[in-house]
């Protein structure tokens, strides 16, 4: 007989909410990726050459982690370097906002250069990061290992 454990439903919950991000994310920042590439040159914290790259990869990147976290392989590393990445993501919104820039964050699809943006949006890009960091960090310490191909 199975009982119930609220760990293991967090845990669960974490692990496929944020394959599901990834994933997401991933495909909607692939399908434009000229549009990708712009929202990550919108931040100028790179050169156009390294901006470009990274708009190229990050999608790849992101629908690897999707994948990974949904089919339950290396669950603690991927979760962890999600949580990296979520940090990066949280420093560069936070980057922006501090340097007067009106952008979108990009972080589901296209973004950019935006003027209608306000603090609002940048404390809710910051506070989705910080979501899905602890998602992350709660998935390294508790994977949900059931249905897990190699946790």
């Amino acid at each position: 007989m199975t009982t119930f454990n609220l760990s293991n439903v967090i845990s669960a919950v974490c692990r496929f909410g944020l394959a599901a991000v990834w994933l997401v994310s991933g495909y909607l920042k692939l399908i434009d990726p000229v549009g990708t590439k712009k929202s990550v040159e919108a931040y100028e914290l790179f050169s156009m050459d390294i901006a470009h790259m990274i708009g190229t990869v990050l999608p790849l990147v992101e629908l690897a982690l999707g994948v990974l976290l949904l089919l339950g392989v290396f669950l603690r590393p991927v979760a962890a370097v999600s949580a990296l990445m979520f940090v990066g993501f949280a420093i560069g919104i936070g980057s922006a906002w501090a340097r007067g820039l009106t952008i979108d964050c990009g972080c589901f699809g296209v973004g950019g250069e935006n003027p209608d943006v306000g603090a609002l949006t940048y404390i809710e890009g910051i506070g989705k990061d910080i979501l899905f960091f602890l998602m992350a960090a709660w998935t390294v310490k508790r994977p949900f290992s059931r249905w897990a191909v190699y946790a």
